[in-house]
């Protein structure tokens, strides 16, 4: 199976990026590797069916079970034990991963409310972007009419193997990601 945002980096984005920066391996070319989506669930420690219903949530939205994520430490100002859980996350590959990217290029950013593009400056040093949103109710699949219905945030890491932070910020634009101007 293969998606279409796959078959537009293959065909599209491969000799753009090979002409531009002038790379003469393919191999060399910037590609995504992985995409993280986390979700930190800080009321789990309370009531633990919280955490059970953002992981549900975030299966739909991915299309891959989560898993839970623990405590490292005790923190006593925040009322933590080590040991509790307190998220959940995904980690994509292959062809989910392509199809979450263009789910979330096409269908989940344009329905941000006053929603001019994402910012430029959330890069890291390797070359990764990592974005957050502060509901996950803009995901098609999430019915906010729910009778339990929380919002919830999330953060989404696109983990890009090779290239610089110039080269990978064109990657992600040649594949449809909106950046601000």
């Amino acid at each position: 199976m293969k998606s279409e945002l796959f078959d537009k980096y293959q065909q599209n984005v491969v000799p753009e990026m090979m002409s531009k920066y002038g790379i003469k391996n393919v191999m060399a070319v910037p590609r995504i590797e992985k995409i993280v989506v986390n979700m930190g669930v800080g009321e789990a420690r309370d009531d633990i069916k919280f955490l059970e219903q953002s992981a549900e949530e975030l299966a739909l939205i991915t299309g891959q079970k989560p898993t839970i994520r623990r405590s490292k430490k005790a923190i006593s100002n925040f009322r933590l034990r080590e040991g509790l859980p307190v998220g959940c996350k995904v980690t994509l590959r292959r062809v989910r991963m392509y199809e979450f990217l263009n789910k979330l290029i096409n269908v989940v950013l344009p329905r941000i409310r006053d929603f001019n593009g994402i910012s430029r400056k959330c890069f890291d040093r390797e070359g990764n972007y990592t974005l957050g949103v502060k509901e996950q109710a803009i995901f098609p699949e999430i019915d906010p009419t729910k009778r339990d219905f929380r919002s919830q945030g999330m953060d989404i890491s696109i983990v890009i193997k090779g290239g610089n932070v110039e080269q990978n910020m064109q990657l992600l634009t040649l594949l449809g990601m909106p950046f601000t101007k």
